[in-house]
């Protein structure tokens, strides 16, 4: 049975304990080559931590006799670089930092823990340094000098490696929806902590004994705020031979469950369905625009792989809570001018969002711009892992989507919360989208659509109101990620469904229905009414317009054209209702079950 190391990133008990590992070593000789001082960014929660650790024992001096027994299985051990077991490591996690407090204390957490880290470090490696390390404890700055000094006094170098070095500072700028710039602002001036840090570490690899960095974090927002000084590393995130260095393959994925699959004792049909749910939950990342593969999601990947193989069942909740995404970057970028509309733009996918090229450098200052482009919010998005690649136009630009259903419900509950800030609306509209699943009566929804919830939506929403306005309006309170596996313009042969929500495997014999949902809008122009007039209208005298009528009977077409599809896919559809809504303006919405044929 496999060992799944679920919350796991220390690579040295990963090999010597016999943990599942997917194999990256490989890259290591990339890495080296591709030069010394490296920023590698990647969305949180995605093997970077593991990452390092891997790069730590591969180089790590006192670990020389141990090489064979952690790399000897892998690929790099096939032909290990010269460089391997060679240097004295040193490891900061800027995680570890609190950016709680005042600044002195957001201060003092940032020199306790470097201090803390080279104390380890000195603990490590005092077998082989003949110079006493002097930790200062009020300037870890001079400890790391002090480091230097001792490692200086040996036959070896220093490599740094920096983990989530952006974290505190990320969490300082944008935590909890909150900004504060100016304490973020001090901490990055001449005599803040982190340009006198990097200052340092810049000035260390000029000949000083540090020899190599890497660093991780999620956006290159710090390392454009401290480029005057800090302007030696080398932003790898986009380069292809790295898009696959964190995260997990389809092959791979496919090959651990069919494991798990035998040794549940399940026929090979599993296979196939447990990686068509996984695949909807956590694949769809793309970090290089020149031809990669998506990648799954690691962590989360992980999680399932840990669930389904100790009670051969899928687990219920397809995002586990201790990974859940913080919402605070979100409602930041949601607050930003255009912002909501990128966000919205970005959950109905129509039409797609485009940029001719993606913000590799931007700073506070730029983020504390009245007016923002859509290539900052964009780029921003994609950093965090919210948006991610999704091929090109003829233009060659490149266009993005939510890369899966784990990150469509954060933009869901982000709309849901800002649309309807009471808890009991919120949970009015979840009663309502529950008793739907289980009856297919879409009427109490509408009701609350026309009684509630448009009222909510600005005169911006209301002159650029569409089909897509209302598909999105309906997603954000039908959304359910626990029974249903949910998807926005599914592809159905050249053409794509407005709201597909198909129950999960696992789930199939509960007492709900399969939905596809085909939206349709009108203006109150179209039907020569005006909104109180629309009003009185019974629902049967507001079917009998003749431009709903005919709203109602193209859906009816396009959702027969699509049941087509799903048979022909070998879906079950005894189980699928097919649902035309015509909303016209904000004012009033219709819906009709369309028989199957």
């Amino acid at each position: 049975m496999l060992k799944f190391p679920y919350g796991n990133s220390d690579f040295y008990r990963i090999r010597t304990d016999n943990y599942f590992y997917v194999d990256r070593s490989s890259h290591i000789r990339v890495i080296e080559e591709t030069g010394d001082q490296l920023l590698f960014l990647r969305p949180r929660r995605f093997g970077k931590s593991l990452l390092l650790s891997m790069l730590e024992n591969y180089y790590d001096v006192l670990k020389a006799s141990e090489f064979e027994r952690l790399f000897g299985e892998l690929e790099i051990f096939k032909n290990p670089t010269e460089k391997h077991n060679q240097y004295f490591v040193m490891k900061w996690n800027f995680s570890n930092i609190n950016s709680q407090g005042t600044l002195a204390e957001i201060k003092r957490s940032l020199h306790n823990h470097l201090n803390n880290r080279i104390e380890a470090f000195m603990v490590h490696y005092q077998e082989l340094l003949q110079y006493q390390i002097r930790i200062d404890p009020q300037d870890a700055i001079s400890s790391f000098e002090s480091a230097l000094i001792a490692i200086s006094q040996t036959p070896y170098r220093l490599y740094l490696l920096i983990d989530e070095y952006d974290n505190f500072a990320n969490d300082l700028m944008m935590g909890q929806g909150q900004t504060s710039p100016e304490r973020y602002k001090t901490l990055l001036s001449t005599e803040g902590s982190l340009k006198a840090l990097f200052r340092a570490v810049k000035s260390a690899s000029s000949g000083n004994g540090l020899e190599r960095v890497f660093i991780t974090g999620v956006s290159p927002v710090l390392m454009s705020d401290i480029t005057s000084t800090y302007n030696v590393a080398k932003n790898i995130y986009h380069e292809p031979e790295f898009n696959e260095l964190c995260g997990f393959q389809k092959t791979e994925i496919k090959t651990t469950l069919t494991r798990i699959v035998k040794e549940c004792g399940f026929t090979e049909d599993k296979v196939n369905q447990s990686l068509d749910l996984i695949r909807i939950f956590y694949d769809g990342y793309r970090f290089s625009k020149l031809g990669s593969k998506d990648i799954y999601n690691p962590t989360l990947a992980l999680y399932f792989f840990d669930s389904f193989q100790k009670d051969c069942q899928y687990p219920d909740q397809m995002l586990d809570d201790n990974l859940a995404m913080d919402l605070g970057k979100l409602t930041y970028l949601s607050r930003l001018p255009n912002g909501r509309a990128i966000i919205w733009q970005a959950l109905n996918g129509t039409p797609p969002l485009v940029l001719s090229l993606l913000a590799n450098r931007f700073g506070v200052e730029q983020m504390l711009k009245k007016t923002q482009s859509n290539q900052f919010i964009v780029s921003l998005l994609y950093y965090l892992g919210i948006l991610t690649l999704d091929g090109k136009t003829v233009l060659n630009e490149s266009r993005f989507k939510i890369p899966n259903l784990v990150v469509r419900k954060l933009y869901v509950e982000h709309l849901l919360e800002m649309l309807l800030p009471q808890d009991t609306e919120r949970e009015i509209i979840r009663d309502m989208a529950k008793e739907f699943y289980q009856s297919g009566d879409l009427q109490p929804v509408c009701d609350f659509m026309e009684q509630r919830y448009f009222k909510v939506f600005d005169n911006r929403d209301y002159t650029t109101a569409n089909e897509l306005t209302i598909k999105t309006a309906f997603m954000t309170a039908l959304f359910n990620d626990v029974w249903y596996m949910i998807d926005s313009e599914k592809a159905c042969q050249r053409r794509y469904t407005d709201l597909t929500m198909l129950i999960r495997p696992d789930f199939r014999e509960l007492p709900l229905y399969d939905f596809i949902l085909e939206f349709k809008y009108l203006k109150l122009g179209d039907v020569k009414l005006s909104g109180e007039e629309l009003k009185k209208l019974s629902r049967t005298e507001l079917e009998a317009l003749e431009p709903v009528k005919e709203k109602l009977a193209e859906a009816k077409q396009q959702l027969f054209d699509y049941q087509t599809y799903l048979e022909k896919e070998c879906h079950d559809v005894l189980k699928l209702k097919l649902i035309s809504v015509v909303a016209v303006g904000f004012d009033r919405v219709v819906w009709q079950t369309v028989l199957k044929r």
